[in-house]
C-alpha cells in the first residue's frame, strides 16, 4: 500500500531527476558544467551589467554545442534595442537554444530603452512562439525595489506571453508555500520552478542574500543568528527547506514543476549532493 510519506518521498525524487542549474558566465564554467552535470538537466545561464549580454550568449552557444538544455538570462535593462533583440534571440536559435528567461535585471541605468521584462516580452512578439519555453520570475518575499503591488501586477502583465515561472530564493518553506498558494488564488496557473541554492558556503550565501536584499529570508537568517553562527563556516545544503516544501510540491494543484538550484557555480557539490540525495528517496544504495 502506499502511503502519503512514499507519495511525498516520489514527488521528491521526480523533481530532482530533472533539475535546472542557474551559473554565472565566469571562466571555467563550462568546463566544469561538462565535467560534472548531466546532459538531463538544465542549464541557466545568468546575465549581469558588469559582463552584458555577450557573455550570456557565448555561454549558452558553448553549452548547446555539448548538448545541454540551455536557458539564458535576457536581462531586459541590458538590451539596448529592438535591434539588439533580435540580433540576441537570433544568435541562441542558431544555436539551438529553444529556452529563456526573461527576468527585468538590476542595470541602472538602462542600457536602453527596455525597462522591464513585459517591454522586452512585447518587443519579442511573435519571435516568442520560436522558443519551447519562456520563464518569469516570480517573488516569494518582497523585492528590495519594487513593491508587492508591483511585482503582482507585473506577473499578471507578463503571464500570458511566458509559459513558466521560476521563483527567487527563499530560505523560509512557509513562505513560499504561502506565495504559490497566493499565486494560484490569483488565477495565474502557469508551472513554477521552486529556486533553492545548491551548495554553497554559508558566509558567501549570507553575503549574496543581504546584497539583493531578500527580505523575508534577511529577516528569517536574524532570527536564527545562534544557529548560523554555529554554520556559518559550513555549507547550505537545500534538504530541510526541501522537506519543509515536500507537501506543496506533492501537491498536483500546486504544479510546482521542479526544482531551480543557485549553484552560484558550484555545480560539482551541487551535483554530488543531487545524486546522494536522488538515491535516498529512491532507495537505491
Amino acid at each position: 500500500m502506499t502511503t502519503a510519506l512514499d507519495a511525498t518521498r516520489r514527488a521528491l525524487a521526480e523533481r530532482l531527476e530533472r533539475p535546472r542549474y542557474e551559473v554565472l558566465p565566469l571562466a571555467g564554467i563550462v568546463e566544469e558544467v561538462v565535467a560534472h552535470v548531466p546532459v538531463s538537466a538544465r542549464v541557466t545561464v545568468t546575465a549581469s551589467p558588469a559582463k552584458g549580454l555577450d557573455s550570456t550568449v557565448e555561454t549558452s552557444e558553448r553549452l548547446a554545442a555539448h548538448g545541454y538544455t540551455v536557458v539564458p538570462h535576457l536581462s531586459a535593462r541590458l538590451v539596448r534595442d529592438r535591434e539588439h533583440l533580435e540580433e540576441l534571440t537570433s544568435r541562441l536559435l542558431a544555436a539551438g537554444v529553444r529556452e529563456v528567461f526573461v527576468p527585468a535585471g538590476d542595470a541602472d541605468p538602462p542600457a536602453g530603452e527596455f525597462h522591464s521584462a513585459v517591454d522586452v516580452l512585447r518587443a519579442m512578439g511573435d519571435a516568442r512562439t520560436s522558443f519551447d519555453e519562456v520563464g518569469i520570475t516570480g517573488y516569494p518575499e518582497s523585492h528590495h525595489l519594487i513593491s508587492d503591488e508591483d511585482t503582482i501586477q507585473a506577473m499578471f502583465a507578463k503571464a500570458p506571453m511566458a509559459t513558466c515561472i521560476i521563483s527567487q530564493i527563499c530560505f523560509d518553506a512557509a513562505v513560499i508555500e504561502g506565495w504559490v498558494r497566493a499565486v494560484r488564488a490569483r488565477g495565474t496557473d502557469l508551472p513554477i520552478w521552486i529556486g533553492l541554492p545548491g551548495i554553497v558556503d554559508y558566509a558567501r550565501l549570507v553575503r549574496i542574500s543581504m546584497k539583493i536584499g531578500l527580505g523575508e529570508s534577511a529577516r528569517f537568517l536574524g532570527h536564527h543568528g545562534s544557529w548560523l553562527r554555529r554554520l556559518i563556516t559550513r555549507q547550505f545544503k537545500p534538504d530541510a527547506l526541501m522537506r519543509g516544501l515536500a507537501g506543496t510540491i506533492a501537491d498536483p494543484d500546486a504544479r510546482i514543476a521542479g526544482f531551480h538550484f543557485y549553484t552560484f557555480n558550484e555545480v560539482e557539490r551541487t551535483e554530488r549532493w543531487r545524486r546522494e540525495t536522488l538515491a535516498r528517496l529512491s532507495g537505491r544504495p
